[in-house]
């Protein structure tokens, strides 16, 4: 690697940014990250960043601790001299409130946006954002990497036949449908009504899965409500077997023992998220690869349009 690029990992992201800096082909920069005894962080590049274009690796899944950091981080590097600083966050929190579907809410992923933006992030790197129109949110440029380059080829691994692919809610149904395309099968989407967050009060399948081996195409999943009730649902409506695949795995709460107890054959997931525990039905695709070939891209000036399907 030129030594004008350098890559960093925040401290609950070490996991991943190992592999990617390993893919990428060489080791992760030197940083130190400490805490005072009343919790509060401290951040400090261990060598001279002073011109050189950084990539700061940082999912911000909750504690928001993660998200301080990555801010933490971006600002000694530009009061370090870094000439370009890009901030790589496979999954983006706070995506969900994108919008104000009630009144006196706030708008948190602009909120976030706004955050990254003042604490000096040239550039901002991320994976399947709950609603691709958060990119606007931003005024820098945003690399929106396409989680179906990753899940492609393993779909296609299975040699499914009768494949139909699924959205588990009208909102996710332009993400499924570019599978659907992809693989050239048929497409249905599950309509469904909330009482409110994590809560589901009616659901009903639109198109027809009998004797059809179902893949159910999602951003992320949490409690595992929606997913699980949506995969009984189309058992019921006939189908041969009902498979999800969710590039973020948030999995909260009771989400573990609802997958297990679900009639989803497995659940396959990414690792922007790592998980908490194993789970018998969850199959995990790493995201290093991908996100090392976009770094590359966007360091040589390249186009990153071919890293899509």
């Amino acid at each position: 690697m030129p030594p004008s690029v350098k890559l960093y990992s925040g401290s609950n992201s070490l996991y991943l940014s190992e592999k990617i800096a390993k893919a990428y082909g060489d080791k992760l920069g030197l940083i130190t990250q400490q805490r005072f005894s009343d919790g509060e962080m401290f951040v400090s590049f261990d060598e001279s960043v002073r011109g050189m274009e950084l990539f700061l690796i940082q999912s911000t899944f909750p504690s928001a601790d993660n998200l301080m950091e990555l801010m933490i981080m971006i600002d000694a590097a530009k009061r370090a001299s870094a000439k370009y600083v890009t901030a790589v966050v496979p999954y983006f929190g706070y995506a969900r409130q994108d919008r104000k579907d009630k009144p006196r809410v706030a708008i948190t992923a602009k909120l976030v946006a706004n955050i990254l933006t003042a604490a000096g992030a040239d550039r901002i790197m991320t994976c399947d954002l709950h609603a691709g129109q958060i990119q606007g949110f931003f005024d820098i440029p945003v690399d929106h990497l396409d989680g179906l380059a990753l899940f492609i080829p393993y779909i296609k691994s299975l040699n499914l036949e009768n494949l139909v692919i699924a959205s588990p809610d009208v909102g996710g149904l332009m993400r499924a449908r570019g599978y659907a395309k992809v693989l050239n099968c048929e497409l249905v989407v599950i309509d469904k009504h909330r009482k409110k967050a994590n809560e589901i009060a009616s659901m009903q399948l639109i198109g027809n899965v009998e004797d059809a081996n179902v893949i159910m195409i999602d951003d992320l999943v949490d409690t595992g409500g929606t997913i699980c009730r949506a995969a009984a649902l189309l058992k019921e409506k006939g189908a041969k077997s009902v498979r999800a695949i969710c590039t973020h795995p948030v999995l909260s709460g009771n989400a573990y023992e609802n997958i297990k107890n679900s009639e989803l054959e497995e659940m396959v997931v990414s690792d922007t998220i790592p998980l908490k525990q194993d789970g018998n039905k969850i199959k995990v695709i790493s995201v290093a690869n991908l996100f090392s070939l976009a770094i590359k891209k966007v360091h040589e000036h390249g186009s990153i349009s071919s890293l899509f399907i």
